[in-house]
């Protein structure tokens, strides 16, 4: 029997969670946590075979308690929403054996379980294309300006809603162009979109 531990912060999710996988036969959710200091208590406690947690909780997220595991027997899986590069790499450097997508059929993760247990590791698909794509340039403020370029605004107005100096917006437009290695707006708008970095 598989014994498995669940952490989600969602109630509703959590429960229906532990209801899908105590429908397997060769299954047993043995305890659900709200957030991952609770996961890694439960862990400690009953000493699960897989402990399966979402990222995004309170008190302490999945990656945190997934490095606060590491070196624990029990196999740990992420299952999110989140395909984020950032997250699946930190997730892979604390040893996790599973990052699934919440939205992957519940046969595939009951399957994912038992190849997991089998001694492998699974990782959403989506992900290996993410973690081996190009990583967008970009700071944080300079995706604001390429957004606010691609809904059509000018300069002004792009400095009016940024409450910025219009030659600080022209700056900003200026390394954009630099590191997308293109020469004008309209390329570096169908780049940015090529590349899928426009969330």
């Amino acid at each position: 029997m598989i014994r498995i531990v669940i952490a989600e912060d969602q109630q509703m999710l959590l429960g229906a969670l532990g209801s899908l996988l105590d429908l397997e036969v060769d299954m047993e959710v043995i305890g659900m946590a709200r957030n991952g200091e609770e996961a890694v208590a439960l862990v400690k406690e009953h000493q699960p075979d897989i402990c399966m947690m979402d990222i995004e909780m309170p008190i302490k997220s999945g990656l945190e308690a997934a490095e606060e595991l590491r070196d624990h027997p029990c196999k740990v899986i992420i299952l999110t929403t989140f395909a984020r590069p950032g997250y699946f790499e930190r997730a892979r450097k604390a040893g996790v054996n599973g990052y699934l997508l919440k939205d992957s059929p519940s046969e595939e993760l009951a399957n994912s379980i038992r190849v997991i247990i089998d001694g492998r590791k699974v990782y959403a698909p989506e992900l290996i294309d993410i973690a081996y794509a190009e990583a967008n340039p970009l700071t944080e403020r300079e995706e604001q300006v390429m957004k606010l370029m691609a809904d059509g605004m000018d300069t002004k107005e792009i400095a009016s809603q940024l409450s910025i100096a219009n030659g600080t917006v022209r700056n900003y437009i200026s390394v954009i162009l630099d590191k997308l290695e293109v020469s004008n707006r309209i390329e570096a708008i169908s780049r940015f979109r090529e590349k899928g970095w426009f969330k």
